[in-house]
């Protein structure tokens, strides 16, 4: 027989469980829109009354984002968004090459082309939004990147590279987040080369579309 005070504090476990995951999404979205600068201290209360959660729920939702790599903390133990330098940026870059585009050739075969086809659809709803929408163009980043990621199989190289996207996507959301068009391109090739189960051409797509970031990083930071 379950008592009512059990009930009760499983209810009240998942309020608390909601609640963090909306000050999850709305910090992540806040990051993505550079509205949190990187190395800036976060006001725990002003980010709590904006969200409008207590600082319990907030808590678990900014050590997530710290274990994501997302966020860090200063001397000071506050929490900031976990600021990238070009160097790391593109040492981050050189491995995603290798290692991103062997996830893509091993995911052949595993991907629906339903799964393929809904990512389609979504990068061209992007592509043709006026005016530009950040949020949207990072999702759909995410949702490409994510098709073979997470079905290469290897749950080693998915864990090292999410860490991996996480340190280069810090870096583009502050210096290069407006890089729709090559984007956008380079996104449908990687797609068409999965409906074809193309080895070769998947691979060639993948590590193409990393390297052109690479090369366009040093032409505008560099």
């Amino acid at each position: 027989m379950t008592r009512i005070s059990d009930t009760t504090t499983q209810s009240e476990q998942t309020v608390q469980k909601n609640r963090s995951e909306t000050a999850y999404a709305v910090i992540l979205d806040m990051i993505q829109q550079r509205q949190l600068p990187s190395g800036v201290p976060l006001v725990e209360q002003q980010l709590a009354t904006k969200i409008q959660v207590s600082r319990t729920p907030l808590r678990h939702a900014m050590q997530r984002l710290e274990a994501e790599g997302l966020l860090s903390k200063d001397n000071n133990k506050s929490f900031i968004v976990r600021k990238v330098e070009l160097k790391e940026y593109l040492q981050s870059l050189r491995v995603r090459e290798l290692l991103e585009a062997e996830a893509a050739s091993m995911s052949l075969g595993y991907i629906s082309l339903t799964e393929i086809e809904i990512a389609r659809t979504n990068l061209q709803i992007v592509q043709s939004q006026s005016p530009y929408d950040m949020i949207s163009h990072w999702r759909s980043d995410d949702e490409v990147h994510n098709l073979f990621i997470n079905n290469c199989g290897n749950d080693t190289l998915i864990n090292i590279l999410n860490s991996l996207r996480t340190t280069t996507k810090l870096f583009e959301i502050e210096k290069l987040s407006e890089r729709l068009e090559p984007d956008s391109q380079q996104h449908e090739l990687i797609l068409d080369a999965l409906i074809k189960q193309d080895a070769k051409a998947t691979k060639r797509a993948v590590a193409t579309h990393i390297k052109s970031l690479f090369q366009f990083a040093v032409r505008t930071v560099g």
